[in-house]
């Protein structure tokens, strides 16, 4: 669980906080005008559901833990030993420092050491900025060691509205292509547009009635680049995910048992991805980063009231 970090702002006429912690540089809590936007969880629980996680270097998965560099067969830990795979990358149990932090803003450093299955050194950090309708969160990766190191970036935020029944929230997701997964949530190959099927979510579906570990590519971007995925409230109200332009997945999960404050809710992680699952094997998304070469990547959480 670590420490825990808040922040609190009041810019624009509005009041803003939020709540980050040393474990993973989680997101535990965000709210504009007392109004919340990520699922709570008890102070003296891990978070369930990796909810709030940093992904680096890679979210989602890697099939088997097993890839290969330079030809010579790599093997990290196996951390979903239901699905035997290798997920979310190697900082979800690590402890970071704090490097910088203001009332309204904070920046999380931590390292990433050679280690089985990934041969590579590199620096990592996160800034949580608030701003006047949510947050601002800013990763960056530098490569630390003598050889380029391949990296993905992703994060695990588990979104809601206030006290609307997030099974009551209509998701969107503004992306034009599924990723098909076979029976361990892995990449088969096959992406199909989500014209006509159950996966098309640009118009919106109901959370209640979908059950979702599921990817999508081909994101709709604005004239930044930047792309935006949301969930609607019944008064029209929005929280919404605002990624950069090197972000072209979004993943939606939902559960039925995550243990927020209060007992058991429905809840809707919708996470940015820099990169699919098993990048490290099929090379999508996947970046490689020279020695000393910096990349820095922007997602975000925002209010919009009806």
């Amino acid at each position: 669980m670590g420490q825990h970090f808040e922040l609190t702002a009041s810019l624009g006429g509005r009041n803003q906080r939020a709540v980050v912690t040393e474990v993973a540089a989680s997101l535990r809590e965000l709210d504009v005008d007392g109004v919340a936007l990520v699922q709570d969880y008890p102070s003296d629980a891990q978070p369930p559901w990796c909810a709030g996680w940093v992904l680096a270097p890679w979210p989602n998965r890697v099939a088997g833990g097993k890839w290969k560099y330079n030809g010579v067969a790599q093997q990290l830990d196996i951390t979903e030993p239901d699905n035997g795979n290798a997920l979310h990358g190697l900082l979800t149990r690590t402890h970071f420092g704090v490097s910088a932090r203001t009332a309204d803003s904070i920046t999380l450093d931590a390292g990433i050491s050679q280690q089985p299955g990934y041969p590579f050194e590199l620096s990592a950090s996160v800034r949580y900025q608030l701003v006047v309708d949510g947050l601002l969160v800013t990763h960056r990766l530098e490569n630390t060691g003598p050889r380029s190191a391949p990296v993905a970036l992703g994060a695990h935020p588990f979104l809601r509205l206030g006290s609307v029944p997030t099974q009551e929230l209509t998701l969107y997701i503004n992306a034009d292509t599924h990723i098909e997964v076979d029976e361990r949530l892995i990449p088969s190959g096959i992406t199909k547009a989500v014209a006509g099927t159950i996966h098309d979510f640009r118009s919106g579906q109901l959370v209640g009635a979908v059950d979702l570990d599921d990817a999508w590519g081909d994101v709709r971007r604005e004239s930044d680049g930047s792309s935006v995925h949301y969930l609607e409230a019944p008064d029209g109200s929005r929280v919404q995910l605002i990624m950069d332009a090197s972000f072209g997945y979004v993943q939606a999960f939902t559960t039925q048992d995550f243990a927020a404050e209060g007992g058991m809710v429905t809840a809707v992680a919708v996470e940015p991805m820099t990169a699919p699952a098993d990048a490290f094997n099929s090379g999508e998304g996947l970046r490689w980063l020279e020695p000393g070469e910096v990349w820095e990547a922007s997602w975000g959480i925002r209010y919009r009231q009806r």
